[in-house]
């Protein structure tokens, strides 16, 4: 695929990419059919579930995060995702800072609670945050506005599918992914139900905001 420089190209509305990628994901990670379409409620009551409990228990500097009560441990990130990540968050903190702006944006490992059950449990590479009553001492409690992650060789299914498709279930209005091997940065705007891809370089609008945008490279 070829792209102009700084010019998006438009792929699906992202109902068709959620409904594509669930289907791989359902097929990849054997999920129950109860979690995406109410069945096989027998094989999903005999699974082993678990909780935000289970995440505080880890031993000192282990990581995971929870999806319906399935726990996916979490590889120490290399020196280019976090190089990435630096940048990424230094952009979105100087933008708000000079605009005195109402939002804080966290760099992992900052915890979000997507859902009030006790099974849900994320700790994205970028949170962007506007809605300070969402924030507390122990996280994020409810849907970031913003959330960007860096793809990792152990998190790319995770990162393409599964939070795909809770990040929009969540209430999360924009959602990237960063692929470092790809060198490209997919752009799902839940509200405006698109997708678009922009290579490495580009400045990528940020939809939560007007007039800023962010250089991917």
């Amino acid at each position: 695929r070829r792209f102009l420089r700084g010019s998006p190209r438009i792929l699906f509305s992202s109902r068709l990419v959620l409904a594509l990628n669930l289907m791989t994901l359902v097929q990849a990670d054997k999920l129950s059919l109860l979690q995406v379409g109410g069945i096989g409620m027998d094989a999903w009551k005999n699974e082993e579930r678990y909780t935000i409990d289970d995440i505080y228990a880890l031993p000192d500097g282990e990581r995971a995060e929870l999806f319906n009560g399935k726990i996916y441990y979490m590889a120490p990130p290399n020196t280019n995702h976090q190089r990435m990540v630096s940048n990424l968050h230094y952009q979105v903190k100087d933008y708000i800072e000079k605009k005195r702006g109402d939002c804080e944006v966290f760099p992992a490992p900052f915890a979000v609670f997507l859902t009030e059950n006790n099974q849900n449990y994320v700790e994205p590479d970028i949170s962007v945050i506007c809605d300070k009553n969402k924030i507390t001492e122990k996280g994020c409690q409810g849907a970031p506005d913003l959330i960007i992650e860096v793809v990792s060789p152990s998190s790319r299914k995770i990162d393409y599918y599964k939070k795909l498709f809770v990040y929009r279930s969540a209430g999360v209005r924009e959602y990237w992914v960063v692929d470092l091997e790809k060198r490209l940065t997919t752009v799902y705007h839940f509200e405006l139900d698109n997708m678009e891809e922009y290579p490495f370089g580009s400045n990528i609008p940020v939809g939560i905001y007007e007039g800023f945008s962010i250089k991917v490279q």
